[in-house]
C-alpha cells in the first residue's frame, strides 16, 4: 500500500532554511558550481550549522511518537543528489527524522509541494518563495537571526501577524485606499461578524490548529502531561479592528492562546518576551525589527509587497 502522506500534517523545507549554507555558497558565488561541487564532496562529513528553521523543524518532529505520527517534514532542495548528500549527512547527526526529499538541481523546489500535501515551504532563498507566492504556493523567506535556541525548552511557540498572513489582504486594500486609520477601523467595525477569506498561511494554522487539540486532548486525559504547543497573533489592528480577527477565527474553531493588538508599537516589544520559535509577516519592515531577535518568516504576499512593483 502506498504511504497515505494525504493524512500527515507536512512542512517542506529547503536546506538554505533548516541548516546555515553561507560558507558553501560564497564558494558556489564566488568559484562557480564545480567548484562547489567539490567543496561540497570535500566537507560532506563536515556537519552543516543551525538554520533559522531549525527550531521550529526540530519542535515540530518531536510531536511524533512511536505511536502517532501526524507531523511529516520534507526535504526540497536546489542541489542535485551528489552535492546534497553533505545535508542529509547533517540530517542524520542532528538526529532528525527526515527521510523523504526531492532535489532538483537549481530548478524551483516548491512546485513540488502539492505532490507532498505542503502546507508550508520555507527557503532561504527570496527569489524562490516570491515565485511560489505568485503561484499560489504557501511559502515563506526565512531571515538572518542572532537567535540561540534552548535546547531545553521543548514548548513549540509560533506567532503570526494576520492581515496578509492568516487572512488575506483585502482589509489593509481598504486601508491603503483610504489612506486614513478612521476609515479603516470604521470598515471594520462594520464588517465585524464577517470572517475574513483565507490568507497564504491560513492552511498551515489550522493545520497546526488541529496538533495543538491533540495536544490538548492528551493532557485532559494526563494532567501530567504539557501541551507543547501556543499559538499567538502580533497584529497593528487594535480596537475596534480587532473583533474581525476574533470572528475570522472563531469561525474556523481556532484555538488562540495569546493576542497582540498592537496599533503600530514596535512587535519586537512583545516578541522580545513570547520568544516565538517562528513568526511569519507579510511587511518586511515588520520582519527587519524583529529578524534578528527571534526567527522571522517574510511572506511576500498581498497590496504591502505589490507596492513599487
Amino acid at each position: 500500500m502506498a504511504y497515505q502522506i494525504e493524512n500527515k500534517f507536512v512542512v517542506a523545507v529547503a536546506s538554505s532554511a533548516l541548516f546555515d549554507l553561507s560558507e558553501s555558497d560564497q564558494v558556489f558565488q564566488d568559484r562557480g558550481e564545480e567548484e562547489y561541487r567539490k567543496y561540497q564532496r570535500e566537507h560532506e562529513h563536515v556537519t552543516l550549522g543551525k538554520g533559522v528553521a531549525f527550531p521550529l523543524i526540530k519542535r515540530l518532529l518531536g510531536i511524533n511518537t512511536p505511536q502517532e505520527q501526524p507531523v511529516e517534514v520534507v526535504l526540497l532542495s536546489r542541489n542535485d543528489p551528489d552535492t546534497g548528500l553533505r545535508v542529509f549527512k547533517s540530517i542524520d547527526h542532528y538526529k532528525l527524522p527526515i527521510s523523504r526529499a526531492v532535489f532538483v538541481a537549481g530548478s524551483n523546489p516548491f512546485q513540488y509541494m502539492e505532490a507532498f500535501n505542503a502546507s508550508l515551504f520555507l527557503s532561504g532563498n527570496p527569489a524562490d518563495v516570491k515565485q511560489a507566492v505568485e503561484r499560489g504556493f504557501p511559502a515563506g523567506c526565512m531571515y538572518p537571526t542572532d537567535y540561540i535556541d534552548d535546547d531545553d525548552d521543548q514548548e513549540l511557540r509560533l506567532a503570526f501577524d494576520f492581515d496578509g498572513v492568516i487572512a488575506d489582504d483585502s482589509a489593509e486594500t481598504v486601508f491603503q485606499q483610504e489612506g486614513a486609520l478612521e476609515s479603516f477601523h470604521d470598515h471594520e467595525r462594520q464588517k465585524a461578524a464577517e470572517p475574513l477569506p483565507a490568507g497564504p498561511l491560513y492552511r498551515f494554522l489550522t493545520e497546526i490548529s488541529k496538533l495543538q487539540k491533540r495536544e490538548l486532548d492528551i493532557n485532559r486525559h494526563n494532567p501530567d502531561y504539557r501541551p507543547k504547543i501556543r499559538i499567538a497573533i502580533a497584529t497593528a489592528r487594535n480596537a475596534p479592528a480587532h473583533e474581525r480577527v476574533i470572528t475570522t477565527l472563531r469561525g474556523s474553531d481556532i484555538r488562540i492562546d495569546e493576542a497582540f493588538f498592537l496599533g503600530g508599537i514596535d512587535k519586537g516589544r512583545v516578541l522580545r518576551i513570547y520568544k516565538p520559535h517562528i513568526f511569519f509577516d507579510d511587511q518586511v519592515g515588520h520582519i527587519e525589527g524583529v529578524a534578528r531577535i527571534v526567527p522571522s518568516v517574510h511572506i511576500p504576499f498581498g497590496v504591502t509587497n505589490r507596492k513599487g512593483q
